[in-house]
């Protein structure tokens, strides 16, 4: 079977630590966590749009009911 990534090389480890050799030569060691926080967002934006953010949906929903949970608890140690 053939791949659709054939055209792309392969990249190990020095390959990574060159780029993030370079990256940090051109942003500055100041600034490369914000650049990987802005590329995460997008890569979660996109994963959203092609997924159709069901995974997100879900997460909140059960953060919200965790925190519900939470405060009904507080509530009844109060009182």
């Amino acid at each position: 079977m053939f791949s659709n990534f054939a055209f792309l090389p392969n990249v190990g480890v020095p390959e990574l630590l060159i780029v993030l050799a370079i990256a940090i030569l051109i942003l500055g060691p100041k600034r490369i966590p914000a650049a990987f926080r802005s590329i995460g967002q997008g890569v979660r934006g996109f994963r959203d749009t092609v997924g159709g953010g069901d995974e997100d949906e879900d997460r909140k929903a059960a953060l919200d009911e965790q925190n519900k949970a939470e405060v009904h608890e507080q509530n009844k140690t109060e009182v």
